[in-house]
């Protein structure tokens, strides 16, 4: 009896549930859709706007103002209807994911050269350590997309002069990618909230910071689809460390007893 009603139990929850997955399905495979679609329009609406914005000296400065306003617009939408379409193939698993093993050091580094000239427009220090040379097996692109996202933050909600460190270090199976601040951290009651799509802790400096509110949430997914996932934590007015734990790959065990360290320091120009 007890055996026919879990049976039956597990049958009708299964049957309930159905048609909640199936509105799931169609509300991820309609964002990937109108994301898609969205794109191509507002890549034409940008281009046509910098397209008139080369006569300026032909329109009144007011005019001007407003084709600037269009393509600085165009640009925010089109970071959202990117956002969007990478959040709903990752939650569908319909995203194109290789198998590849990545060195988070070779990763750390290429971090590091995308954003370094956003780092030395803020006066901002970003330093690398690395204990061993990790290696992880996982789609190289969408693992430097999560790093671009936690650094992207690091950078703009930091101080001038501040200094943002990226942390590799193995932890029993599993591989740690820590990136570290000394920015305006976050106050306790938002830390819960922290990877849910929009949100935002200042909305308005993050809307100035060009922020959507959906970087952590790719960020997130990203760690999640390489059986992985991501932790957050801060002190306001002090920093924020972001921890993404991967597993580590089996080539690993071959460099298990070796502690290097390793310690690369970029610097900003100094600029007068």
């Amino acid at each position: 009896a007890l055996i026919g009603s879990g049976a039956g139990g597990l049958f009708l929850a299964n049957r309930a549930l159905a048609p909640a997955r199936l509105a799931w399905a169609n509300q991820q495979r309609f964002i990937a859709d109108a994301s898609h679609e969205l794109r191509t329009p507002l890549t034409l609406l940008r281009a046509d706007a910098e397209v008139l914005l080369r006569g300026r000296q032909n329109f009144d400065p007011e005019d001007a103002a407003l084709l600037e306003d269009i393509v600085t617009e165009s640009n925010h939408m089109s970071t959202i209807a990117t956002n969007l379409l990478t959040l709903a193939r990752l939650d569908t698993g319909s995203i194109h994911r290789e198998h590849e093993i990545v060195s988070l050091a070779a990763l750390a580094q290429q971090g590091v050269r995308r954003v370094q000239a956003l780092a030395e427009q803020r006066h901002i220090t970003i330093r690398i350590e690395s204990n061993n040379d990790l290696y992880v097996v996982g789609d190289p692109t969408l693992l430097e997309q999560a790093l671009l996202v936690l650094l992207d933050n690091a950078i703009k909600y930091n101080h001038t002069g501040g200094s943002v460190t990226i942390h590799t270090i193995a932890q029993g199976t599993q591989a740690l990618l820590e990136v570290s601040d000394t920015g305006i951290g976050i106050a306790s009651e938002h830390l819960s909230h922290l990877g849910e799509r929009f949100y935002r802790v200042d909305k308005a400096r993050s809307r100035e910071a060009g922020g959507t509110g959906l970087g952590l949430s790719i960020a997130r997914s990203i760690a999640t689809t390489h059986a992985g996932k991501l932790t957050l934590s801060s002190i306001a007015r002090q920093g924020t460390t972001v921890t993404i734990m991967l597993p580590l790959a089996a080539i690993n065990q071959h460099d298990r007893d070796r502690k290097t360290t390793e310690t690369r320091l970029y610097e900003p120009e100094q600029t007068i």
